[in-house]
């Protein structure tokens, strides 16, 4: 008898994912690092491993992980997180794992000058050289002997947050200039502040907001001055998720046949990174992408998970709004990892 193509389609598809649970069952979290590559800074590394789970410190954060643990066979595909402004791989682990436990390796680079150790030349400073460091960390992660017997890199998952989406955009193809990120602050500094000035200043609604905006103009015609168009391919990059994107100084055109398959997840209470100027802007022009979650109540800290100690105006834009709940994160986690398997496994 011929078994119909649904009923075939259903069981290889309770089969794989009874082979994803059994897996997901007995792997344990590695985690190393790999030097990085043209003087770049290293690359955090997490993967499946055979080796026993210990609780490790990193700074205020705590992570059930098998350090230096021999590396063990997963779906053999690579995915890449870039992080936020400021930022680092812990704030990122929470995904990471969810990846983890569904085969993936995780690489995470350290952008330079906009980490948490070194956080001097944030925005298009460091948004033009960090696609670059994407490809040096698949580089990197690819010649490391215990790495490359494991992974095929001819399709490579690329995820990132905030300014780690406008790379994410970026390797999508997207195309953004300085130029038009002052046109942007232009014509809507006192409704997308932040977005343009960063964490100098705030509008307050006081006598002084007019000042700030005088100056925040003057300075930002000062600095973006460069009309060069901006992008970057690396052909091994087959699937991108942008979360809560950096995406006010692209050319929304550069969305409409995006170079691969390309999903946003965002965050409707995002006073940060304001979603109509941004993550809405690329969903309206982008009409092959995916909407894959939008984070009830979230803000635009709502993706850093474990949630990392702030203060002060970091604190008020990056904050949980009331209402938020954060038991929702790992449902966008599967999410973000379902979105990978779909296009980068066989």
């Amino acid at each position: 008898m011929v078994m119909s193509s649904r009923i075939f389609h259903a069981r290889c598809c309770v089969a794989v994912a009874l082979a994803l649970l059994a897996f997901a069952a007995r792997a344990t979290v590695g985690l190393t690092e790999v030097a990085g590559a043209d003087g770049d800074n290293p690359v955090t590394v997490f993967y499946p491993s055979s080796g026993q789970a210990q609780t490790l410190t990193r700074g205020p954060f705590k992570l059930d992980v098998a350090f230096q643990g021999a590396p063990t066979r997963g779906n053999g595909r690579l995915v890449v997180v870039s992080h936020g402004s400021g930022g680092n791989a812990w704030v990122h682990s929470d995904l990471a794992r969810t990846l983890v436990e569904q085969g993936f390796v995780v690489a995470l680079p350290l952008h330079k000058g906009d980490n948490f150790n070194d956080p001097g030349e944030p925005g298009p400073p460091s948004w033009r050289h960090r696609p670059v460091e994407v490809t040096h960390a698949i580089d990197a992660v690819g010649r490391d002997p215990r790495f490359a017997p494991l992974l095929a890199l001819d399709k490579v998952g690329m995820y990132g947050m905030s300014a780690g989406g406008h790379t994410a955009l970026t390797l999508a193809g997207g195309r953004w200039s300085p130029a038009i990120m002052k046109a942007h602050c232009e014509a809507h500094i006192a409704e997308d502040f932040n977005s343009c000035v960063g964490l100098a200043s705030r509008l307050s609604g006081g006598i002084f907001d007019g000042m700030k905006k005088t100056i925040a103009l003057w300075a930002i015609r000062y600095r973006l001055k460069d009309t060069t168009s901006y992008s970057h391919n690396d052909p091994r990059i087959a699937a991108v998720v942008a979360g809560v994107p950096y995406a006010a100084d692209f050319d929304m055109t550069s969305f409409e046949k995006p170079r691969v398959p390309l999903a946003l997840v965002t965050a409707p209470k995002d006073i940060w990174l304001v979603p109509r100027f941004h993550s809405e802007k690329v969903l309206k022009a982008c009409t092959p992408c995916v909407h894959l979650a939008d984070i009830p109540n979230g803000g635009h800290g709502a993706l850093l998970s474990p949630y990392p100690p702030v203060s002060g105006l970091l604190a008020e834009l990056m904050g949980d709004p009331p209402g938020f709940d954060r038991a929702v994160l790992p449902e966008v986690d599967r999410k973000i990892a379902a979105f990978f398997r779909e296009r980068l496994l066989p």
